[in-house]
Parts: structure tokens; C-alpha cells; sequence
């Protein structure tokens, strides 16, 4: 067991993958010698070589249309698109080639592919490199989701990506690259489609999904000991295929529900669980559930207004408090 990075779990999982299948390579901007934008390959091309760990050019297009001919061809490419507010640039690849290939040839043909990306706010990149992305790409049939929050579910959701038969969106947060965690030694691999009860609790529950895990268990803490609202958080990972069962039986439980999503508000991943929830656990509701989000506005450049958009602790206890009469 050792205590690693965020950003050491995105390089451990990929040299796991790549060291357990030849199959496996490894393609992106600035990726083989300089150790990537994030320093999350470093090592990657001494370890696998040229042949494996290829740089490309600065072509989000191109990479994704190398990426997706190595797919079909027999290969398991790992694609890396540097931030995730580029996957507009090459959007035609993710959301109408790599994820219909299969259905439009009537299963002739696989795409194995995982396309990694930097994704979120909170390192001051401005309104066009701080984007979440993620309700963008769970839109889309054919595409699976996955968003860690933990070093240790960056190595193990890796792992189940690669090894997967369909195309997945691996969304790294961007603010989590410093964080660490402990992770075990030996082969690690998770399963795609599961959530996590993070902090079990009894009088509502939290969902959240990367950076907001922490934020949201922050927040829980805080209602606990200020205010005697036990809260059950729930970090979701993977958005596509998603958990309900979890979420639904915590919701059983607690009776009421809090989504902390970083995106805008309008068509975020939370209105889609209200949906679900609404639908098929209503009545075990006692209010109705509340989404914590952005704004529906980009991404401010100050420093300060990027700080107060996105959910923070703060903002999380007073919701939850208010809404719990508390």
C-alpha cells in the first residue's frame, strides 16, 4: 500500500494496462518524452517505447481518427485529448463515428477505444479550458462515462476502460491532478457502471461526482457536527453506465436528495438522476430533491468569481440546511 498522486494514478494505470496487453498503446499531444501538459504519462515512452507512446500533432481531429482506425484494426488505444473543452473540435468522432461503429456495421466491427482528458474548473484556466464536460459526452448512445475521484479509482476505472469492448470517456480532474490517496500494490481493476457510498449517513443523501466528492463530504461533516444532518454521500465515478440502484436505495433510506454537479445548470448529469429518482422512488421522497450546480454562465476569468460559481462546502451546508429547515 503506498500513498500516491492523483496524477501518479492516471500513469500507474496506464503502464499497468499497457505492461498486462501489447495491444494496448498510447497517442496524444506532447505525450511520449515531455510526460504530458499534466505530467500525468511521465515515463510512459522510457517504459514502452516509440512504437507505443506516440506524440501527435496538435489535431484533436487526428487523434481521435488514429485512435479509432487502431480500434477497429485490432488495437486498444488510449487517446488523450489534453483538455476536455477540445472534444468540440473533434466532436463529430465522439459523438457520431467511434460510439456508432459497432451498431452501424451490425456488429462486425469493435471500437475499443479510451479517450483520456483534463476536465474541470478550479485552476484557473479560464472559460475555455475549465470546462466540465461530462453531460456533453452522457448524452451520446454508445458512449461510456467514467469520472474518478480517487487516485485509487483513477488505477481501477482505467483498467475496467481499456479492458472494455466500447468506447469510454475517461474525464481526469484537472484539480484533483496533486491530490493524494492510498492505493494497493498488484494488478487493480474496478468496474465500470458502479457508485460508492463514500460516508454513510441517514437523513439525506449527496450525490457527487469528481471534484465534488470532496467538497461534498467536507460539507457533510460540517452538518453533522454544527447542525445533526447526517448525510449519505455518494460518489457516482461513472455516469454511463450509471448506478441507480445505489442512488435509489440510499435515497429509500435517507428520504431526501442533493445533487453537487460542477456543470451549468441547464441539462447537468443531476436533473437527469432528480429524473430518475422522481420517477421511480417518489414516493419515498420528502421534499423534493435539490440540485447544487454552476450558474448557466461561462467560466468568470477572476480568480475570485471562478471560486464563487462552482459549489463550494459553504454553499452546500447552507442548501442542505435550508432545505432540511434545519
Amino acid at each position: 500500500m503506498a500513498e500516491i498522486t492523483y496524477r501518479d494514478a492516471v500513469i500507474r494505470g496506464i503502464a499497468q494496462e499497457m505492461a498486462r496487453d501489447n495491444d494496448v498503446v498510447f497517442l496524444g499531444e506532447d505525450v511520449a518524452k515531455a510526460g504530458g501538459v499534466f505530467k500525468a504519462t511521465v515515463g510512459l515512452y522510457e517504459q514502452f517505447g516509440p512504437l507505443r507512446v506516440r506524440d501527435t500533432p496538435i489535431s484533436e481531429q487526428a487523434i481521435l481518427g488514429a485512435a479509432m482506425g487502431a480500434a477497429m484494426t485490432g488495437l486498444k488505444p488510449i487517446a488523450e485529448i489534453m483538455f476536455s473543452d477540445f472534444f468540440a473540435v473533434c466532436f463529430d468522432y465522439i459523438a457520431n463515428e467511434f460510439p456508432k461503429s459497432r451498431y452501424m456495421s451490425n456488429g462486425q466491427t469493435k471500437c475499443p477505444l479510451v479517450v483520456r482528458t483534463g476536465n474541470g474548473a478550479g485552476s484557473r484556466f479560464g472559460a475555455q479550458h475549465s470546462q466540465s464536460v461530462e453531460n456533453w459526452c452522457m448524452m451520446i448512445p454508445g458512449l461510456k462515462v467514467v469520472a474518478p475521484s480517487t487516485p485509487l479509482d483513477v488505477v481501477g476505472l482505467l483498467a475496467a476502460a481499456v479492458r472494455d469492448p466500447d468506447p469510454v470517456i475517461f474525464l481526469e480532474h484537472k484539480s484533483l491532478y496533486a491530490t493524494k490517496g492510498e492505493v494497493p500494490d498488484g494488478e487493480i481493476l474496478d468496474t465500470l457502471g458502479t457508485a460508492k457510498i463514500v460516508r454513510p449517513g441517514k437523513d439525506c443523501t449527496i450525490v457527487a461526482l469528481a471534484l465534488m466528492v470532496s467538497r461534498a463530504l467536507v460539507a457533510a461533516e460540517t452538518l453533522k457536527s454544527e447542525h445533526g444532518i447526517d448525510c449519505e454521500v455518494i460518489d457516482v465515478r461513472s455516469l454511463v453506465p450509471l448506478d441507480t440502484r445505489t442512488i435509489l436505495a440510499s435515497v429509500a433510506k435517507t428520504n431526501r436528495l442533493f445533487t453537487v454537479e460542477e456543470n451549468p445548470r441547464l441539462c447537468g448529469w443531476g436533473a437527469e438522476i432528480v429524473s430518475i429518482v422522481a420517477d421511480e422512488a417518489f414516493y419515498d421522497l420528502d421534499g423534493p430533491p435539490v440540485r447544487i450546480t454552476t450558474p448557466h454562465i461561462p467560466l468568470p476569468a477572476a480568480d475570485i468569481l471562478e471560486d464563487i460559481v462552482l459549489p463550494t462546502p459553504e454553499r452546500i451546508v447552507d442548501t442542505i440546511r435550508r432545505s432540511l429547515g434545519s
